[in-house]
Order: C-alpha cells, then structure tokens, then sequence
C-alpha cells in the first residue's frame, strides 16, 4: 500500500520507532519473523525505541524476562506498558496522590515508583488495571469509594484476554460492569488513548513528526499512532487483515507482511510500504 499523507520528499526521516508487542513481534510465546533482527537494527543504530503492550500485569522487568524466553532481546527500559502510562499520567494530573488500586505488580510497581501511596482510605483515584482474580470484595469497594467522590481511571480497555482454558475477562469488561453500577465511567489511558503513546515518546526524547508506530490492529495500534501524529505500519502477523483496512475511516501510513519489512526503513527513509 502506497503511503498516504505526504509525498515522502516532503517527510522528515524517522528518528524513533514504537512497537506493539503482541502479533508485532511475538505470538503465542515465540518470537516473530525478524523480530529480533529489527530491535537488534535499531540497537545498532542507536535509534530510540519502545515495545508497547496494553498488559499491566507484568512489571517492565517481567516482561523483558519472558519476551527473553520467547526468543526475544528487549531490555527492560525499552518496554512501555499501560501501567506505566497510567502511573505517568497520574503523576502528572495530580503529583504523589493516593489510590486505591485493583491489579497485579506492573501496575502497582508504576504506581509506586510514580510517588503513589496505595491506600484503602479516602484515596483521590480508583485505578482499575488487569489481574487474573477479581476479588469481589475489592470491586464492591471499588464502587463505594467512586460513589463517594475517587476518580476512576483503567489502565486500558481491552475487555478480554486469552489464556490456555479460553477467553478471560479483562480490565475494560470489568470496568464496564463497576461503571453500571455507579453510573461513572472511567478514563482509560491505554491504547488507543494517544496519551500512552504521546507519554512514551517523552520517556525516549522523541517527537510525534518524526516518530513512527507500528503495530497489527487498526482499532487500538494504528488509531493511537494516527492521534498522536505519528506514522503509522500496519503489519499483517496479528490481528487485522488486508481485507478489514478498508472497514476503517483512518488509513496507515503504509502495510507490511511482517515485522522484517521494516528494517529497510531504518537508514534515514521517510518509510514506505507495499
């Protein structure tokens, strides 16, 4: 697909390079295609770069760990999650606050390490995140406290996950259900909220314009590349086919089979596609 803004002359070079995590370079626990070879070409090259997920159960280090046994060499620092996002957000709306928080190490990891103090008493946020037992009790003080006046945030909206024994719920199904019953809904900073891409970008001193995302979904990857300004790649080892792009009002920059394709594009090309 040809690209779809700007005519590539009129493009500055890519200097910065995001990627989804999941369908982009791994699946189902093993390392994609060139993978590897495109994080070890942007290492070379010393270009910044992040590995997105929306997953906030696992801390930075976690995720560097397993990404490790699937065959993949990412350090932990260049890993971006919505947990991170979120306790980025926070710091910055509303500095070394409270919350009450319902999810695993990654989120209250980044919550902490943001200034947080995790409190059951009055705190200023309910902040939702993924984990894999919901535990009533929590939920039903979840509702109480934003009854009572705690801003509600959700570290992103996917609302289900997959796992050996089928599908499970996740963070924004779960969200959905504490919003029935309070008549609130939650502001989630994950994909496709452009905010988490935006804040990722300031973490590696990149700027939108000459910034590309890729990733394999048009609903959550391509969208929050396309609001925050950057260009966009669309590979077609995950989640969205050829065939669906059309489905879409907002076009990427430009379509690749996989990951591998890229690596062309890191020698100071505007980048296009097929």
């Amino acid at each position: 697909m040809e690209p779809t803004s700007l005519a590539l002359a009129e493009l500055p070079p890519v200097t910065a390079w995001l990627s989804d995590m999941d369908g982009v370079l791994v699946h189902e626990n093993r390392a994609l295609p060139g993978a590897q070879e495109f994080i070890d070409a942007l290492r070379e090259r010393e270009i910044p770069f992040l590995v997105l997920t929306n997953n906030s159960i696992f801390t930075n280090r976690d995720l560097s760990a397993r990404l490790a046994r699937s065959g993949l060499e990412v350090p932990e620092d260049r890993i971006w999650t919505s947990a991170n996002a979120t306790a980025a957000f926070l710091a910055q709306q509303s500095p070394e606050s409270s919350a009450f928080v319902i999810g695993e190490a990654g989120l209250t990891t980044a919550l902490h390490g943001a200034g947080y103090i995790m409190t059951d008493q009055d705190p200023e946020y309910v902040v939702l995140g993924e984990t894999r037992n919901y535990s009533f009790n929590a939920l039903t003080h979840a509702i109480r406290l934003i009854e009572g006046g705690a801003k509600f945030i959700a570290t992103n909206p996917d609302v289900s996950g997959p796992s050996d024994e089928g599908t499970l719920p996740a963070t924004g199904s779960i969200a959905a259900m504490i919003q029935a019953a309070t008549g609130r809904a939650p502001y989630f900073v994950g994909k496709p909220n452009p905010v988490m891409i935006r804040a990722g970008l300031n973490v590696i001193g990149a700027h939108s314009t000459t910034a590309a995302m890729v990733g394999d979904r048009m609903d959550t990857d391509v969208r929050a590349g396309v609001e925050a300004g950057l260009r966009t790649h669309l590979v077609l080892t995950g989640s969205t086919s050829r065939e669906q792009i059309g489905r879409y009002p907002f076009r990427p920059f430009a379509v690749h089979e996989g990951i591998g394709d890229l690596i062309a594009l890191l020698d100071g090309q505007a980048g296009a596609g097929d």
